[in-house]
């Protein structure tokens, strides 16, 4: 591996986020952007020092983790840095979750504190008083939020923190159970700050970023909101659901540089004809993860708006992103090359490198290594060998050395003795007019294992027999025939993890 980064032993990732540009005469710049205006970096740093404060009287200590359940906001942030500055842990969650999932979340990390919005209030409120330990659990809601924090001193000195000290909790997405907590140190999110975001994609201080998904989700966290701040530019936020009607009104209104994108707003904004006239020129790219991006997608994406969208592969076992595509080298169809700083195979079950055109796992190193699961020591041990994490991901690299996504190992499907990866057919299937989501999962019928395809239809499209059996027509006329899905059903939508992925699980269920 090269492109190592140089990282002190001391180090606090909101110290280096914030308060050292601060240090460096860089306070009075942009750090956020919203509708109600914007907030500088010294504004930020006072805020997370208050927020900071409010923790420490109430009792929380150093390593202590704190839940955020909160739409993005000023507030949303501060919380974090102030969690960081005061040596806790963040544990990210989404702010709807229901409260048997809330109570999972609260048992499993034993949170010494939430902090949470008035939405989330009563159901985290009932939710703690449900866990047996967390009788004593500190729920800042909205309400006490304001008075406390607009009381606290707005000076902290901040936690020293060693490098290899747990920062965040980042959590799998739980397509096929539970989700599991991925234990990060501060080292990891600057290492691959610096090597993805400044090395790789060029952030720089003129940057301002926008994201799709929401900053408790890890892609989100770091693209939005690490990656624009790690270089003095800024971030907007905005409340609420992402619609494409909503992001093009940000983006003309706070005129954004970076798109951070998913597939599945990527596949509505391109369904919604009002979008396509929208002013996107301030975008010099746009990255896409979180799920597979289909190269039809990409290329109606390209043709539609000319923005070029950056595809790439990540994990929370190395945090974000270690192979991608980049502003100055682009593959459609492909999650790009690795990022330098990463060393990154595909081996067989055995642990061989395989040839290219060869598809096997994903195997990675890096120093954004996470520490491992959290009560999961034989998934740790499985997963993490040596320097190396052993991903679920099936891949193959080309000729080229670019890396082509297969499907995660237990969604890869072996159909009459051959084996073939869900995304080929799903991809076909959005060639399809009718399509505009689709998802393929193996079930078992007579005994052997088959594809069965879930599809969203477009708003000009009926559900019938007589368009599953075109569909299945297109697929072997287009693939192989063994790789046309034995059974199609159509859904109204998609059911979904708490990140905002297809639940493959569920969809096995139905």
């Amino acid at each position: 591996m090269s492109n190592s980064v140089e990282i002190p032993e001391g180090l606090n990732l909101a110290d280096w986020c914030v308060t050292r540009h601060i240090r460096e005469g860089r306070g009075d710049r942009v750090a956020l952007r919203t509708d109600a205006g914007t907030t500088s970096y010294a504004d930020l740093d006072v805020a997370a020092n208050r927020m900071a404060n409010v923790l420490r009287d109430a009792g929380v200590k150093p390593e202590q983790r704190v839940v955020i359940a909160m739409d993005d906001s000023v507030d949303w942030v501060a919380t974090f840095f102030g969690i960081l500055k005061a040596g806790a842990v963040v544990v990210m969650v989404n702010p709807q979750l229901k409260r048997e999932a809330i109570e999972y979340f609260l048992g499993y990390t034993r949170a010494a504190a939430a902090v949470v919005d008035a939405e989330a209030e009563p159901a985290f409120r009932a939710a703690a008083a449900n866990v047996p330990h967390l009788e004593e659990l500190l729920v800042v809601g909205s309400g006490d939020f304001e008075s406390s924090r607009g009381s606290a001193g707005a000076e902290f000195e901040t936690f020293p923190s060693h490098r290899d000290d747990a920062a965040i909790w980042l959590f799998s997405g739980g397509t096929t159970g539970k989700p599991k907590a991925v234990v990060q140190s501060h080292n990891s999110f600057v290492n691959t700050t610096v090597l993805y975001a400044q090395n790789a994609l060029g952030y720089t201080e003129a940057d301002i970023t926008i994201s799709v998904p929401k900053l408790f989700f890890g892609y989100a966290t770091g693209s939005n909101l690490l990656f624009p701040l790690s270089v003095g530019g800024s971030a907007v936020l905005y409340g609420g659901r992402c619609t494409p009607e909503v992001l093009c009104d940000q983006i003309e209104r706070h005129r954004p540089t970076i798109l951070i994108n998913v597939p599945t707003l990527v596949n509505k904004m391109l369904a919604d004809e009002t979008a396509a006239g929208r002013d996107l020129s301030s975008l010099r790219f746009a990255t896409s993860a979180g799920e597979a991006l289909p190269v039809e997608l990409y290329d109606r994406w390209k043709a539609t708006y000319g923005v070029e969208l950056l595809d790439g592969l990540g994990t929370a076992e190395q945090w974000h992103i270690f192979v991608s595509n980049t502003p100055d080298r682009v593959k459609p169809g492909t999650l790009g090359w690795e990022v330098p700083g990463f060393d990154v195979r595909v081996r067989d079950d055995d642990g061989n490198d395989l040839a290219d055109g060869e598809i096997g796992t994903l195997w990675v190193r890096g120093n954004s290594r996470a520490i491992g699961y959290w009560q999961k020591m034989e998934r740790t041990m499985d997963a993490f060998r040596g320097d190396w994490y052993v991903s679920g991901d099936m891949v193959m690299r080309d000729a080229d050395g670019a890396f082509v996504y297969c499907g995660r190992g237990d969604d890869m499907l072996k159909v009459s003795g051959k084996w073939f990866a869900p995304s080929e057919v799903e991809n076909c299937l959005l060639q399809h007019d009718a399509v505009r989501e689709v998802a393929v999962v193996g079930v078992t019928l007579d005994g052997l294992v088959k594809p069965k395809a879930f599809a969203v239809l477009a708003e000009d499209a009926e559900p019938s027999d007589a368009l599953a059996d075109e569909l299945r027509q297109h697929v072997a006329e287009t693939l192989e025939f063994y790789k046309a899905p034995r059974l199609i059903e159509f859904l109204d939508e998609f059911p979904r993890t708490h990140l905002g992925k297809i639940s493959r699980a569920a969809l096995k269920e139905i």
